[in-house]
């Protein structure tokens, strides 16, 4: 922006702005006053804010998965390093805590930045004690969460038998969707299916049973589901079968 202290290039022709701004790589702002408008500063800020609000979704399920109850994943863990000064046997997340907390402040400043997009008429100064502020925090604070979770990945410990514990915890409720939708097909109603469904679900739910054990004694869903399509229904792996794609479709 080279247009004068109104935006009105009074004392510089409209030209100079546009040479300089090629030889920088940039493109002229069509409207300016003194500065240009705060609003693509605040656009920046969100992209940040955004940024940094999907890094901390990671983190936050990363914390959940390390809890004691699931123990599913957790964040690596030195030697002689210290999780609690007053228990001594913890290791806590405290790298996805870190990610979560200044996500925060990364989503906090871009309210600073919002309210410095209405300026007094050609400008007032208002804005620019903020942004020394709200810039450089932003700039710095998501390369540190980008280097944070990039540690995290690095040194990420996973259980899989704690995966496949916690999956046969619900024993078997997991295909109940898959036995809907093939009851659906050979019933022509997913009302009807949904209601035989539900019934033995929650038999195993309540009775704490194998649900795969109550399908088979159940002589209403015997007469639609064959032997062979129940090993079906129950396959896990079968569940996981696009991964592959997805994951490519991902990290091309």
């Amino acid at each position: 922006k080279i247009s004068g202290a109104v935006g009105a290039y009074g004392n510089i022709d409209p030209r100079i702005e546009k040479i300089a701004c090629r030889k920088l790589g940039l493109k002229v702002a069509p409207i300016s006053t003194q500065v240009n408008s705060r609003d693509r500063y605040a656009e920046f800020i969100w992209a940040i804010a955004m940024t940094a609000t999907s890094l901390e979704k990671f983190a936050l399920e990363l914390r959940h998965l390390q809890r004691t109850e699931l123990r599913e994943a957790e964040e690596g863990f030195g030697s002689g390093q210290t999780g609690s000064s007053a228990m001594p046997h913890k290791k806590n997340p405290i790298s996805a805590e870190n990610i979560c907390g200044l996500a925060r402040v990364m989503r906090s400043n871009l309210m600073a930045a919002l309210e410095n997009v209405p300026l007094w008429h050609e400008r007032d100064i208002s804005h620019s004690s903020a942004e020394r502020v709200i810039l450089p925090d932003c700039t710095i604070g998501l390369h540190y969460l980008l280097v944070r979770l990039t540690g995290i990945l690095k040194k990420l410990v996973v259980y899989p038998e704690n995966l496949e514990k916690n999956i046969n915890l619900t024993r078997g409720l997991w295909a109940s969707g898959r036995l809907l939708l093939m009851l659906t097909d050979k019933l022509g109603s997913r009302e009807k299916a949904y209601r035989i469904v539900q019934k033995a679900a929650h038999k195993s739910w309540n009775e704490g049973t194998d649900f795969k054990a109550e399908i088979q004694a159940d002589h209403e869903l015997k007469k639609y589901i064959s032997p062979e399509q129940l090993e079906k229904i129950f396959d896990v792996g079968s569940y996981l079968k696009h991964t592959s794609m997805i994951f490519k479709r991902v990290f091309k």
